[in-house]
């Protein structure tokens, strides 16, 4: 079944600081960061003025919610507010203006850390970290670039599943996953993975698990392991599940049909959109991988050059060219040439856009 999510992303500005934490801790004293909101729903049919105008009209929302916190302290909303307490009170706010169909809400306070609520209620916690290795893939064919000893400024993303409890705000928080994550990067950083028991074969996959077998046992919340081989591709494993992504741009002019002619998306107008491609497969049992990365960008680029630098409104068949309907066309042709893809995220600025999807949404990439 095709699910369609909506998807609308908001900055602010605001200082705070966290009682809850101990004494002596940095940000029990008064700071601030740039903080950048998201959600994502499922949103009805004839919600929005007309159609195509979802995206404008949810983002316009979320501005609004996050307009009562912009260049405002934040605990004068919130005793103690934390990224995943700013979630839920962003998703208590979204509801009461009865925007419906809430899947997922999304608060970044760095580049490095946030929460993603999702559907259930459950917080997911994450926290990016780096490392700088080299690796090599042994069992490629012949003549494949990843079979020379090659490096990556890798990035790796842990997730942990949180739940509020009125005792305690703090169940998980971004100092004890730094805890966890230090032996490992002691263990990584400026290595040849090869040489590391159980990463002879260093794939994004590979990497992925041996992570989630080491970090299970001492964060029973771990949720999944998110890798970056490169920016733009990696893979997710969330304990019995392989996910891979490849992301890549398009500079494509757009028009929205059903708009009335005196609003302003009636005109043409163009996004750099960013397109993610999400796979699911069974590891190969040589290559270690679920998909050859190279493979998904050769069999997907006839597809990519009939949507990049053209007019999307007047390709061949027309239709409208809203981020929901794009990604809906992307997926369709995608799987034509790669089965594996069960979903398309589309962006047409940070955190705004569309998800189409016949798999799984609970694994995020931050945006």
């Amino acid at each position: 079944m095709l699910l369609t999510l909506h998807s609308a992303g908001a900055g602010f500005e605001a200082a705070c600081h966290i009682p809850a934490l101990p004494e002596g801790h940095r940000s029990r004293r008064l700071h601030g960061h740039s903080y950048f909101a998201q959600a994502r729903c499922a949103l009805p049919s004839r919600w929005a003025a007309f159609a195509g105008a979802e995206v404008s009209q949810l983002r316009e929302r979320l501005g609004q919610v996050c307009g009562l916190l912009d260049h405002r302290l934040l605990n004068d909303q919130l005793d103690n507010p934390t990224d995943e307490n700013l979630a839920r009170w962003l998703h208590a706010q979204l509801r009461a203006q009865q925007v419906p169909g809430l899947q997922q809400v999304s608060v970044q306070s760095t580049a490095h850390s946030g929460v993603d609520l999702d559907t259930a209620g459950n917080a997911h916690v994450w926290r990016r970290y780096r490392f700088q290795s080299a690796h090599w893939l042994p069992h490629v064919p012949a003549g494949h670039k990843c079979g020379r000893l090659h490096g990556h400024g890798f990035e790796v993303i842990v997730h942990a599943n949180t739940t509020l409890a009125a005792q305690d705000d703090l169940a998980i928080d971004y100092d004890q996953l730094d805890q966890l994550w230090a032996p490992l990067h002691f263990e990584l950083n400026y290595r040849c993975l090869n040489e590391i028991e159980g990463l002879e074969n260093p794939t994004s996959e590979v990497l992925s698990s041996w992570l989630w077998q080491r970090l299970k046992p001492q964060l029973p919340a771990l949720s999944w392991i998110t890798v970056y081989e490169t920016g733009s591709c990696g893979a997710n494993f969330n304990g019995s599940v392989f996910r891979i992504w490849k992301e890549m741009t398009l500079d494509s002019a757009v028009l929205l049909a059903k708009a009335p002619p005196s609003h302003p998306l009636a005109g043409v107008h163009g996004h750099t959109f960013v397109l993610r491609l999400h796979l699911q497969a069974p590891l190969h049992e040589v290559y270690g991988w679920a998909v050859d990365f190279g493979d998904v960008k050769a069999r997907f680029d006839p597809v990519f050059k009939r949507f990049d630098h053209h007019p999307l409104h007047e390709r061949v068949g027309g239709g409208d060219s809203d981020c929901a309907s794009l990604a809906t066309e992307l997926l369709h042709e995608a799987r034509a040439v790669l089965p594996e893809v069960d979903r398309v995220d589309l962006y047409e600025t940070r955190g705004s856009g569309a998800i189409v999807t016949l798999g799984d949404t609970s694994e995020l990439i931050p945006v």
